[in-house]
């Protein structure tokens, strides 16, 4: 048995070989003749690669050491049975390569017996695969229609089966027309593989090279910006799913609850209605604050003003307490980040204390800012805001700080090149920062 993996589009091609009998995707089986004819002829002083690449053999698709091996093999035989026993060799359950002497009608029968075994061995093996399949909790069959196809041909090739192609359509389940249109279109298939594995690498060098094992649209995007590469991105799911590529997934859970504000404060109506973008920079900010352990068990803090319309992170606060200076320094960062604030600019929180408080209320109102609120316990009111934090967490190794000064410069890092290289596909396949330039140009 060959060492060799033999693809379906290689299979045909040593087929092709008149010196061949049967080829499977792990085997191949040669006529008596060609192994007759190769020992003499390395007796004679051919090396066996010689031999086979002057019978037609391509050894980049034999394999280099198929014919050192087949030739080993050969010459044992020869050298203890002579050229009878190069004609009987059988290896496995495939055929000798004899030519068929004048067969009686009893031995037609035996040979009728033969085949029925071997069909119903073929049948047998193909139902086990699908029974495997069903066996591994799947309530419903899961071999497409092209596994499927490829299952009969290898059944029919192995048992030599060629008269049973409808039968074996009929048990899977499939046409044989269609059957025969999948055997046509091999060197398709073949070239689309060709096709896969070269263009699966540049996306595997962007999926790799992203800390956030980033998802097909993104990939997509990276791909135009980045590489000037067009790539439709339902291409890029398949060729993602065929090559195990899985980018993380941020699961939703409908029981969180947002903690209930107290009532010592003033709380603010709801002046968004959730119209987060409203196509002008700096008018709609969404502010919130979210917890980081890092450590052993330690906890800080991170508060974030985000522009609604362009999706940028416009200022930002790593704190390891939750005292009102978390909230006042993220205020003071945010007017830094502002040249000058939106006439209509709103600053929209949840119900939380820190947005509650007087003294938060007073120094939004002298910048000039009006201050909504979201309704309570209704974290979509704000959802923007909580869709950044859930990424972050996703992205972000910041379990695996050791101090606070680590945890601030993974959040820097993380901000900054979500601002400036992160696209989007909401803001036109452009990064926050370029979609905040494009609406200031429109």
């Amino acid at each position: 048995m060959s060492k060799n993996f033999y693809t379906e589009h290689q299979m045909k091609e040593i087929e092709k070989n008149p010196n061949v009998a049967r080829v499977s995707d792990r085997s191949i089986s040669y006529h008596s003749a060609f192994k007759m004819k190769a020992v003499k002829e390395y007796y004679e002083g051919k090396t066996p690669s010689q031999i086979f690449i002057e019978n037609g053999f391509n050894l980049d698709v034999i394999g280099k050491g198929q014919p050192k091996r087949s030739l080993k093999r050969w010459r044992d035989t020869y050298e203890k049975f002579g050229e009878v026993g190069l004609e009987s060799e059988r290896r496995g359950k495939g055929s000798s390569g004899r030519p068929s002497s004048k067969v009686l009608s009893a031995e037609e029968k035996l040979k009728k017996a033969e085949a029925r075994i071997k069909f119903l061995e073929a049948e047998n093996g193909f139902l086990k695969k699908v029974r495997r399949t069903r066996e591994a909790g799947v309530e419903k069959e899961t071999l497409t229609a092209s596994e499927k196809f490829q299952l009969i041909e290898r059944t029919i090739r192995v048992y030599q089966l060629k008269g049973e192609v409808s039968y074996l359509c009929t048990l899977a389940n499939v046409s044989r027309s269609g059957y025969y249109t999948w055997i046509q279109a091999t060197e398709t298939r073949q070239k689309r593989e060709e096709s896969d594995e070269l263009e699966i690498e540049l996306i595997k060098r962007i999926f790799n090279h992203k800390k956030e094992k980033v998802g097909a649209l993104q990939i997509k995007m990276i791909l135009e910006n980045d590489y000037f590469v067009i790539m439709n991105h339902k291409k890029i799911r398949r060729l993602m799913k065929k090559f195990g590529l899985r980018a993380k997934i941020r699961q939703a859970n409908p029981y969180r609850k947002m903690l209930k504000a107290t009532q010592e404060h003033r709380t603010c109506p709801n002046l968004l209605d959730r119209q987060f973008d409203q196509q002008e920079p700096g008018k709609v900010l969404l502010t919130d604050i979210t917890y980081l352990y890092y450590g052993r068990s330690q906890k800080a803090y991170l508060s974030c003003v985000k522009d609604g319309s362009t999706k940028e992170i416009v200022a930002y606060h790593v704190y390891n307490s939750l005292e009102m200076e978390l909230v006042y320094q993220t205020l003071d960062k945010l007017v830094e980040a502002t040249v000058q604030f939106h006439p209509e600019a709103i600053l929209h929180s949840d119900q939380g204390f820190h947005y509650t408080n007087p003294m938060f209320q007073e120094k939004v109102k002298q910048l000039g800012i009006r201050q909504s609120m979201s309704r309570k316990g209704n974290c979509w009111d704000n959802s923007p805001m909580e869709s950044f934090f859930g990424q972050f967490k996703d992205h972000v190794m910041y379990k695996s700080c050791e101090t606070l000064t680590q945890l601030k410069h993974e959040v820097n890092e993380y901000i900054k090149d979500y601002n400036q290289h992160r696209y989007q596909w909401g803001l036109m396949k452009m990064t926050p920062a370029q979609y905040r330039s494009h609406l200031l140009a429109a």
